[in-house]
C-alpha cells in the first residue's frame, strides 16, 4: 500500500502491509487548541518555531517506532525483511531537523524536515510494497491436496473402461458365457465332436470352409462347389450359411472345419440371446424383463431338436435387426413414437444385419423378409394417412426416409442375389420343387405345441410317450418352454405394454400357430398351402414347424412384459420400505422367472465324435467318387474334402440329383469293366473303397478281386483301397 500525499497542517496517515501505521497530527481546526500556558510536545506557546519542529520530530519518531513494530510482525508471520531500517532512517532526518528547529529559523526549516520526512514515509512504503510478496491463503494449509493431471494414457482409458461396465457389454459378456454353459459339452472336444450327429453339421462344416476357401481363391466359382461333381449350381442345393463365410477363411483342414463349426454354433446361441435382449429392451422392456426374452428365445426346448441345423440356430439377427430398426425410428411398444431419438445410423445398421441374416439362408430367412416387407407396408400405410391428414412435413425426416430405401433396396439386392442360384436349380432340376404332400410330412399337430424333444434334459424322458405319436419328432416337437407359456399368459392380465399391443402380440402368436401346423388345421387350404403356392419362394420350405421360432419370439416379447410389470412392482414396494432396499426375498422373486426358463432350456444333445478322414483322401486326385455312397457317407466326404478341396462326385443335401443316383446305381458292381467305363466317362479319375463301410454291401466281395485286365491301378493306402482310372 502507498501513503497518499500530505496535507499542509494535517499529518498524513502510512501503513506497512496488514498493520497501519499511526502518526500524530498537530492541531486544525478538528482538534481544539491547547490553553495559555499549557506545552504541546515540550514546546510552550510562547516559541511556535520550537514547538512545530519538536512536534514534527516527536511524530516522526513514533511513527518509525510503530513501524518498526508491525514490520517485525510481519517479519516473524512471513520471513520478509521489514522496512523498520528505512523508518529509522527517516526518525533520524526527523531528529537532525529537530536540532535545526533550535536555531533562529527553526519554523522553516521544521517545515523542511517535515515534508521531507513525509516523502521519505511515502518513497518507503512504495519500496516496501512493490518488493513485499503476497500472502498466500492462510487456509490453505488445511485444503486437500490437488489432483494430479492425468496422464494420456489414463485419459485414454478411461472411455475404455467405462465401455466395458456399459449394459450392452455385459449383456454381450452374459450372452457368451451363458451359451457356452447352456451348450456344454460342444466345447469340450470342439476339434472332434459335433452336436446331436455327424451328418447334416458335417454338411454345414463344410458349406462354412468352402464359402471362406473359395472367396479367397476364386469368387467366381462360388456357387460351382467342389461337391457333386460335375453338378452346376451346386452349393444352392441347401442352405449355404454364406454369412459365415469370414469364419471360413481361418483354418484348413476337416479338423479345423469342426472346431470353427462348435465355435459358431456357441455364437450363435449367444447372439440369439443378446438379439432377443435388445429388442425387448427396446420395446420398453426392463434389464430382467429383457433377459428373460432372450433366454427364453434362445434356448426353448424345441430348438435342442435343432442342435444338428445350424442355419436354424443362427436366429439372432432377427430380433437384433428389428431392435435396430426400431431405434432408428425411435418406436417402442411401451413409449410409442418418439421422434427426437430418430437417428439414420441405426437404420442403416438394423437393415444391414437383416441382409446378413438372410444370407445364411432362406429355411428362417424368407419368413424374415416376409415380415419385414409387410411391416414396411403397414408402417407406410400409417405415416402416409397422418401425412395427408395432417397436411405437414414427413413426419418421419427425409433422412430416415432415405436411409429405408437404401437398406430396403440393399436388402432385397442381397436376397435376389441370394435367390437366384436357387431359381437355377429349379430350373436344372425341376424336380427338387416341393409338393403339398411332402408339407403334409413334416406338418406337426396341435399336441406338438405341448411336446418336447427327447434332447430336453427336464421334458425328455417325461414326454416319450407323446413323441411316440408324432410321426417326425425333429419337426414336430414344438414345445417352447412351459414356463415361458406361463409368463406369456400372466402377461396377457399384468404388463408394462399397453392392453391393445398385448392383444397384438396373442393374435401373432396364434396365427403363427396356424400357419406353423401345416395342413394339419384343415387341411391347410385357407393357411399354409395358399401361401406355398402363391408366394414367391414359399413352396422352398417343407417344414412349416420351423415357424415355431416367431411364436417363440412373441411368447417371449408377453413374458418380458409381465416380468417388466413384476420388477416395476418390486421396486415401488421397496421405495415404501425403511430403508428403500428390496429385502432378499423380493430380489429373489425378481430373478425366478430368469432361473426357470434358463432350467426349462438345459440340454441333453449328444455328441458323437467325427469320422476320422481317410488317410486317403489327404493325397487323393479328383475328380474322385468314394464308395460306399449315401446320403449320410457322402456328407462325411463333404467334410473330408477340405483337405484342398477337390472335385468328388458325391454329395449329401435336401434333394438327391438323378445324376448322383445313376452314378450310385453304376458304381455298385464296381470295379468291372461296365462300371469303370461309365466312371471315365462321368469324368471321375480316381475312386476311394472305405473298407471299414464296405461289410453288407457288394464290395465286400469285389473289393480285393484283380483288376489289372481293367486298364486301372489298385493302391492300399491306410484302411481303403485307391483306384486310378
Amino acid at each position: 500500500m502507498t501513503t497518499g500525499q500530505s496535507k499542509p497542517g494535517k499529518a498524513r496517515p502510512a501503513s506497512t502491509g496488514d498493520q497501519p501505521i499511526r502518526s500524530a497530527a498537530p492541531p486544525t481546526g478538528d482538534t481544539p487548541a491547547a490553553s495559555p500556558g499549557t506545552t504541546t510536545n515540550g514546546a510552550t506557546r510562547d516559541d511556535p518555531a520550537q514547538g512545530k519542529a519538536r512536534t514534527s520530530a516527536s511524530t516522526a519518531a513514533r511513527s518509525a517506532a510503530d513501524e518498526q513494530a508491525a514490520n517485525t510482525a510481519g517479519t516473524a508471520a512471513t520471513g520478509t525483511p521489514g522496512r523498520n531500517g528505512r523508518a529509522r532512517g527517516g526518525a533520524e532526518k526527523a531528529d537532525k531537523a529537530t536540532t535545526v528547529g533550535t536555531t533562529s529559523d527553526g519554523e522553516k526549516k521544521a517545515d523542511d524536515a517535515r515534508d521531507a520526512t513525509a516523502k521519505d514515509d511515502e518513497s518507503t512504503a512504495k519500496a516496501t510494497d512493490e518488493a513485499k510478496p503476497v500472502d498466500p491463503d492462510r487456509w490453505e494449509a488445511f485444503a486437500s491436496a490437488p489432483e494430479p493431471r492425468p496422464s494420456w494414457l489414463t485419459r485414454a482409458a478411461r472411455p475404455v473402461g467405462r465401455s466395458l461396465v456399459h449394459e450392452w457389454t455385459l449383456a454381450a459378456l452374459a450372452s457368451l458365457a451363458l451359451a457356452v454353459l447352456m451348450t456344454w459339452p460342444t466345447l469340450r472336444y470342439p476339434r472332434y465332436t459335433l452336436p446331436q450327429d455327424t451328418w447334416d453339421p458335417s454338411l454345414q462344416a463344410w458349406q462354412m470352409a468352402w464359402s471362406g476357401h473359395i472367396l479367397l481363391a476364386d469368387p467366381a466359382r462360388l456357387w460351382q462347389s467342389n461337391t457333386f461333381f460335375p453338378e452346376l449350381w451346386s452349393f444352392a442345393f441347401s442352405d449355404t450359411l454364406l454369412g459365415y463365410a469370414p469364419a471360413g477363411m481361418l483354418g484348413s483342414g476337416p479338423e479345423d472345419a469342426v472346431l470353427r463349426y462348435n465355435i459358431m454354433f456357441v455364437l450363435a446361441h449367444a447372439l440369439a440371446t443378446l438379439g432377443a435382449y435388445a429388442l425387448a429392451r427396446q420395446l420398453g422392456a426392463g434389464r430382467i424383463g429383457a433377459a428373460v426374452a432372450g433366454v427364453g428365445y434362445a434356448y426353448a426346448p424345441w430348438l435342442l431338436a435343432q442342435a444338428g441345423h445350424l442355419h436354424v440356430l443362427s436366429n439372432g439377427g432377427i430380433p437384433l435387426a428389428l431392435a435396430m430398426l426400431a431405434r432408428g425410428h425411435g418406436w417402442s411398444l411401451r413409449h410409442g413414437y418418439r421422434p427426437e431419438r430418430r437417428h439414420d445410423g441405426w437404420v442403416y445398421g438394423g437393415w444391414l444385419v437383416a441382409a446378413w441374416q438372410i444370407s445364411l439362408g432362406f429355411g428362417i430367412g424368407l419368413p424374415f423378409a416376409y415380415f419385414l416387407a409387410a411391416a414396411a407396408l403397414v408402417a407406410a400405410v400409417l405415416f402416409g394417412v397422418k401425412w395427408l391428414r395432417s397436411g405437414r412435413t414427413l413426419p418421419f425426416g427425409r433422412r430416415l426416409l432415405v436411409a429405408d430405401l437404401v437398406g430396403g433396396l440393399f436388402f432385397a439386392g442381397v436376397g435376389a442375389l441370394m435367390a437366384f442360384p436357387y431359381f437355377q436349380v429349379t430350373e436344372l432340376h425341376p424336380y427338387a420343387e416341393r409338393t403339398v404332400d411332402d408339407i403334409s410330412i413334416f406338418s406337426p399337430p396341435a399336441s406338438g405345441f405341448v411336446t418336447a424333444p427327447a434332447e430336453s434334459r427336464i421334458w425328455g424322458g417325461l414326454h416319450e410317450g407323446a413323441r411316440a405319436a408324432l410321426p417326425f419328432h425333429a419337426e414336430m416337437t414344438l414345445l417352447p418352454g412351459f414356463v415361458l407359456y406361463a409368463l406369456a399368459f400372466g402377461g396377457l392380465f399384468f404388463s408394462v405394454w399397453r392392453l391393445r399391443h398385448r392383444l397384438f402380440l396373442l393374435g401373432g402368436v396364434l396365427v403363427t400357430m396356424v400357419f406353423a401346423m401345416g395342413t394339419r388345421f384343415f387341411d391347410g387350404t385357407f393357411t399354409y398351402v395358399p401361401l406355398f403356392e402363391h408366394a414367391p419362394g414359399w413352396n422352398a420350405l417343407r417344414t412349416p414347424g420351423r415357424l415355431m421360432l416367431w411364436i417363440t419370439l412373441l411368447l417371449a416379447l408377453l413374458a418380458a412384459g409381465a416380468v417388466t410389470a413384476l420388477t416395476d412392482r418390486v421396486r415401488e414396494l421397496a421405495a415404501q420400505r425403511v430403508p428403500s432396499w428390496p429385502g432378499p426375498w423380493l430380489r429373489i422373486a425378481t430373478l425366478l422367472p430368469l432361473l426357470l426358463v434358463a432350467v426349462e432350456g438345459l440340454n441333453a444333445t449328444p455328441h458323437p465324435v467325427v469320422p476320422r478322414q481317410p488317410a486317403a483322401m489327404r493325397s487323393a486326385e479328383g475328380p474322385l467318387l468314394v464308395l460306399p455312397s449315401d446320403q449320410g457317407i457322402d456328407q462325411h466326404v463333404m467334410l473330408w474334402s477340405t483337405s484342398g478341396f477337390p472335385d468328388v462326385a458325391n454329395g449329401g443335401s435336401g434333394f438327391t440329383p438323378r445324376q448322383l443316383d445313376e452314378l450310385r446305381r453304376a458304381s455298385q458292381s464296381f470295379p468291372d469293366q461296365t462300371s469303370v467305363n461309365y466312371l471315365r466317362t462321368y469324368g471321375v479319375r480316381t475312386v476311394v473303397l472305405l473298407r471299414d463301410e464296405v461289410p453288407g454291401t457288394p464290395w465286400e466281395i469285389t473289393i480285393d478281386a484283380p483288376v489289372e485286365s481293367l486298364g486301372i491301378t489298385r493302391q492300399e493306402v491306410g484302411d481303403a483301397v485307391v483306384y486310378r482310372l
